[in-house]
C-alpha cells in the first residue's frame, strides 16, 4: 500500500528549492526522446519496483500517454540518464511506446544524485531502508545537513535522524525491514538491543511471530538489561532506569532537534550529545540560545 507523506508538490517546485544548487538554474528544453535513448541512473536509491504498479501505470500510459515528462541530463553519445522519473521510463517500455516526453537539462554528478533522491523522497513508495539510504546519501555523499534533508522531503530533523539509525541494524535485519515484513518503528526498537546478533534474533521473532512495536521494544530492553548483556558486562543498571534513560533520551531529542544519548550514571544519568563537527555545534548552540 502507497504511503502518503504529505509531500504532493510537483516535480518543478522540487527542483527549484535552494538546496539543489546551481544546477537547478540551467535551461530546460522539452523534448521527445527514443526510449532507447534514455538510460537510467546507476545511483537511484530505488532498486526494487514493484511488478503489479507498473503494469497497472503501464496500462495507463498505453491509454492516456506520458502525462508528466521525466526530467534527463544529456550524456556524451548522444544518450541521456533519468535525473528523475524512472519508474515512468519503466512503464513507458512495458506499454511498448517507442518515445517518452523529456525535461532535457544539463545537471553535473551531485546535482543529478540529488535531484533524483529527493524526487524519490518525495514522490516515489520507497521502504524505509531505501529512503534511510538516499538520506545517507544526501547527508554523507552531497554533504548536506539533516535539517536541510528535512526541510526537502518535508520532514523533521529528529525524523530524519531516526531514519538514518536503522541503517545501523544487521544486513538480515535490514532486509527484513526492507521487505515489509518489520517496520521502521520496529527497526528502531531493535536499536534498543545491545548486540547485533540480539537485533538478529529479536528481529527474526518479531516477523515471525508478528509483534507489535510496543512488544519488540519490551522484549529488547528486557534482553539489553540482563546481566552480562549490556557490552557484554554485568549490568548493575535495573530495567526501569535503564527503561527511564531511553525515555529521557527520546524527549531531550524532540525538544531540542538533535540526537541525544542518555545512561544510567549511580542514581542519576548521563546525557550526550553527539556532534559530527564544529559547524553542527555552533548551529545546535544558536537555536538553542534565547
Amino acid at each position: 500500500m502507497a504511503r502518503q507523506r504529505g509531500m504532493g508538490r510537483g516535480l518543478a517546485a522540487i527542483l527549484a528549492t535552494d538546496e539543489l544548487g546551481e544546477g537547478a538554474d540551467a535551461p530546460v528544453e522539452l523534448r521527445t526522446l527514443p526510449v532507447e535513448l534514455v538510460v537510467p541512473n546507476p545511483q537511484q536509491p530505488r532498486r526494487t519496483f514493484d511488478g503489479e504498479a507498473l503494469q497497472a501505470l503501464a496500462g495507463s500510459i498505453a491509454e492516456r500517454g506520458v502525462l508528466q515528462p521525466v526530467l534527463v541530463r544529456p550524456l556524451p553519445g548522444g544518450r541521456f540518464q533519468i535525473v528523475a522519473g524512472e519508474r515512468r521510463w519503466r512503464a513507458t517500455q512495458l506499454a511498448g511506446l517507442e518515445e517518452i516526453p523529456a525535461l532535457v537539462q544539463e545537471h553535473d554528478d551531485a546535482t543529478a544524485l540529488q535531484a533524483a533522491l529527493v524526487e524519490n523522497m518525495a514522490r516515489a513508495d520507497l521502504n524505509p531502508v531505501e529512503e534511510a539510504r538516499a538520506v545517507a546519501a544526501l547527508v554523507e555523499d552531497l554533504g548536506l545537513t539533516r535539517e536541510a534533508v528535512g526541510r526537502m522531503v518535508g520532514r523533521s530533523r529528529v525524523a530524519i535522524s531516526n531514519l538514518l539509525r536503522i541503517l545501523d541494524l544487521p544486513d538480515e535485519v535490514l532486509d527484513l525491514v526492507g521487505e515489509g515484513s518489520l517496520t521502521e518503528g520496529h527497526g528502531r526498537a531493535l536499536l534498543l538491543a545491545e548486540t547485533q546478533e540480539s537485533r538478529r534474533s529479536l528481529a527474526r521473532q518479531a516477523a515471525a511471530e508478528g509483534w507489535s512495536v510496543r512488544v519488540l521494544e519490551q522484549r529488547a530492553r528486557a534482553l539489553a538489561a540482563e546481566p552480562g548483556r549490556r557490552g557484554g558486562r554485568r549490568s548493575s543498571v535495573p530495567a526501569d532506569q535503564a527503561a527511564a534513560a531511553d525515555d529521557l533520551a527520546r524527549r531531550l531529542a524532540q525538544a531540542i532537534g538533535h540526537d541525544v544519548r542518555v545512561r544510567a550514571k549511580g542514581d542519576g544519568f548521563v546525557a550526550e550529545i553527539p556532534l559530527d563537527d564544529l559547524g553542527q555545534a555552533q548551529r545546535l548552540v544558536s537555536r538553542l540560545e534565547p
